[in-house]
């Protein structure tokens, strides 16, 4: 029996192009390579398609994680991508391929893959729109506002003067679209409000502005489709300041705490609650669920929901799926099945 083709989909337009290389890296070392067939496609940070011919001086995850691939890469047509591949695996994080783009190019061409849906993925990518969603199904939210950008630069002023009065300080300012935390600024008074807003509104034309509160960071992994399972909890022990993208994937002084040392029933509410969170945006396939717990209070808060989580070495959905006895080979091979099954389903409706 001939391997299925797997079209492993990496890089993308987004800022997060260099953590999707890592991130795939690890997926092309733990998938087995005896059962599928590797086809690497990367998307450069132009948008441009290339498929990488793997030299014998290199491996594929090698080329990836030095950042090399393009070298040995040939443009690629999307046109044949259908009889190139017979299962679209994308781990790609941000705009343009996290945000359900992606995935409606696959649907349209009728390619089964690997991960959230449509709605699912362009949902949980808008801050916005999924706490809009968060707060009509009841989750408990922190506070927050919505800022467009030609009101802003109109009035920058009276913005500044909305959020000192609805929100306060400190507070966080955030790309509505964006993840690996990429363009987030916490704000402590006026003049620093204005420099985040700047940095906010490169990356997005709006923006999410949120309450800072003393909370611990922690996140669920949930993995499958009509019956979704929840694996461990995990906490980011946090260094200092606040997890952004530097302390994600740069420096090593944050430590992950697996389990979550918190009371057993705190635990089986958030992995309850994780469940909920993503059936409300009818999740499929894999996601990670991120939330906030109030230090004092014990509270819980939704944060964001990521539908393609980074699969780096000290990427959290792995280590939380293996905590429970989800290896790392198993989690991707669930991902595939997933997909073939959600593809599957679709088509005998």
């Amino acid at each position: 029996m001939a391997k299925k083709k797997i079209g492993l989909i990496f890089g993308g337009r987004s800022p997060e192009h260099e953590v999707s290389l890592l991130s795939a890296a690890s997926v092309s070392r733990a998938i087995d390579k005896n059962k599928y067939s590797m086809v690497y496609l990367g998307i450069t940070r132009e948008g441009g398609w290339k498929r990488l011919n793997i030299p014998k001086s290199f491996t594929p995850e090698e080329l990836l994680e030095n950042g090399r691939w393009e070298e040995y890469a040939e443009d690629f047509d999307m046109g044949i991508l259908k009889t190139s591949i017979d299962f679209a695996l994308p781990i790609v994080h941000g705009p343009y391929c996290e945000d359900g783009k992606l995935q409606g190019f696959f649907e349209t061409m009728d390619i089964p893959y690997g991960g959230c849906g449509v709605l699912a993925s362009a949902l949980a990518m808008d801050k916005l729109a999924s706490k809009d969603v968060f707060a009509k199904v009841g989750f408990p939210i922190c506070k927050h506002k919505p800022l467009f950008s030609w009101r802003y630069f109109s009035h920058p002023e009276k913005s500044e003067q909305e959020t000192a009065g609805e929100i306060g300080y400190p507070c966080f300012v955030k790309p509505a679209n964006m993840g690996s935390s990429v363009g987030i600024t916490k704000v402590k008074d006026p003049e620093e409000f204005f420099r985040a807003c700047d940095i906010a509104f490169s990356y997005d034309k709006r923006v999410i502005i949120e309450e800072a509160l003393d909370v611990r960071d922690v996140e669920v992994a949930v993995i499958g489709n009509e019956a979704p399972f929840a694996g461990e909890v995990g906490e980011i022990a946090l260094s200092a300041g606040f997890y952004d993208y530097n302390a994600k994937y740069i420096n090593d002084k944050s430590e992950m705490l697996i389990p979550a040392p918190i009371p057993p029933q705190t635990r089986e509410e958030l992995r309850a609650l994780a469940v909920k969170a993503y059936e409300a945006i009818d999740g499929e396939g894999f996601a990670r669920i991120d939330f906030f717990l109030e230090k004092k209070t014990g509270r819980i808060l939704l944060n964001e929901i990521n539908t393609i989580p980074g699969f780096t070495k000290r990427s959290m959905f792995p280590l939380l799926m293996g905590a429970v006895g989800i290896s790392y080979p198993d989690v991707i091979e669930r991902i595939i099945e997933l997909g073939y099954e959600r593809y599957n389903n679709k088509n005998h409706r």
